[in-house]
């Protein structure tokens, strides 16, 4: 063994991420199980501990190897590969006692060519295990956040491997934007979704379709959802086609719309532009769930709602020009309105919009060619009380 070799493995452990002496102990164990196999041992004697005991020291320093074989001295040997009698051991040693151990190198010419192969192939096996263990710890903490890497490859399944800075990750194709094309080199921020820890090794899985990218976009673009002044309730998200955000400000003076558009619209457009151009509606969060659905419907106007909360089912009124804006392109807008409230919608088709007091008002207009209003409406009830009161005081 020389020096170079040393600085060879120094090399390989700066490479791969895991530390010299990490590196020297796994192929200093990598040679002691390949000189037992080589004396015909197989790996379930190695791991029952069968065989005589051995040790392999490296010096780092100077490359100079020592495999030795460690034997106790006993009284009575009953295991000739791990002990030695008191008589035979001080013929080597005459000072010393029972119970102590010594040490027997093993001439190098008792390594043939399989047991150097063996050796490396056991050291490539641990070293696949330490840079799978290092993975695995620098990135189990980081589930959920967003990462930016640099794409890999892509395979002929249309699986897209993502390299984030010492360890690759999968993007299947359910993760993907679906109108985005991907290639060597490309630089893409992901979601990433999923650390898992398998006997293949650690399991990184991004996305680019997750609804957190959308949020964690709008706090990079948008200063009063990064501050906590406008909050982000809830995300519904056809990936690279169209979302929806619902919005609330914890600031009577700060627009959460507005915030989010941003000045001609240039915020939006940003995250926009980083998801390949997918449509994203901005609406107000109400905590009342009938003025939540008629806002999560825009751009269509709608009429009186009727909830199920405990089935999650909502039975809107809508017009019938209103009834195919409702529903959007191939029912996409009620859709996400539902992915966004959380309740199942259903439509009932009016020939007008089915909020009682606008339809009264409307029949009345027609009839009478005026139009009812509420102040009216409680003016006309107060005279005919005050009319009321004064006949019945008449009438006494």
């Amino acid at each position: 063994m020389n020096k170079e070799f040393v600085d060879a493995l120094e090399t390989v452990a700066l490479e791969r991420g895991v530390s010299v002496d990490e590196l020297i102990a796994a192929f200093e164990e990598a040679l002691a199980k390949a000189y037992l196999r080589q004396k015909g041992y197989r790996q379930k004697d190695i791991e029952e501990g069968k065989g005589p005991l051995v040790e392999v020291q490296l010096n780092p320093r100077s490359g100079v190897i020592e495999v030795l074989e460690i034997k106790k001295v006993v009284e009575q040997v009953e295991n000739p590969e791990r002990e030695i009698s008191l008589e035979e051991a001080r013929k080597y040693d005459p000072e010393v006692q029972l119970g102590e151990e010594m040490e027997f190198p093993v001439e190098p010419e008792e390594f043939s060519r399989i047991a150097v192969q063996t050796a490396k192939n056991v050291l490539t096996q641990r070293l696949k295990e330490a840079e799978r263990n290092r993975i695995y710890e620098q990135f189990k903490d980081r589930e959920g956040e967003v990462l930016t890497g640099q794409v890999a490859r892509v395979d002929n399944r249309r699986n897209v491997y993502v390299d984030l800075g010492g360890a690759e990750a999968l993007m299947p194709p359910r993760e993907q934007i679906p109108t985005e094309r991907y290639h060597p080199g490309q630089r893409v921020k992901v979601y990433l979704k999923e650390v898992k820890k398998s006997a293949r090794g650690p399991s990184l899985i991004v996305s680019r379709a997750h609804p957190e990218l959308l949020k964690y976009l709008l706090r990079q673009e948008v200063p009063e959802i990064a501050e906590g002044t406008v909050e982000i309730k809830a995300v519904a998200r056809e990936p690279g086609s169209r979302s929806k955000v619902a919005v609330m400000s914890h600031n009577p003076n700060v627009d959460p719309i507005g915030a989010c558009i941003g000045h001609k619209g240039q915020r939006i457009q940003a995250v926009s532009a980083e998801l390949n151009r997918e449509k994203i509606d901005v609406v107000p969060w109400s905590p009342d769930p009938r003025e939540f659905i008629k806002n999560a419907l825009s751009p269509a106007e709608v009429g009186r709602i009727e909830l199920d909360p405990d089935q999650k089912r909502a039975k809107v009124w809508v017009s019938k020009d209103q009834h195919s804006v409702a529903i959007g392109r191939g029912g996409q807008n009620v859709r996400l309105a539902s992915k966004l409230t959380g309740y199942e919608i259903d439509f009932v088709e009016a020939e007008e919009i089915g909020d009682l007091d606008e339809a009264l008002a409307r029949v009345a207009e027609a009839e009478e060619g005026i139009r009812v209003s509420e102040e009216a409406k409680a003016k006309f009830e107060s005279l005919f009380v005050d009319r009321s009161e004064e006949e019945k005081e008449s009438e006494g």
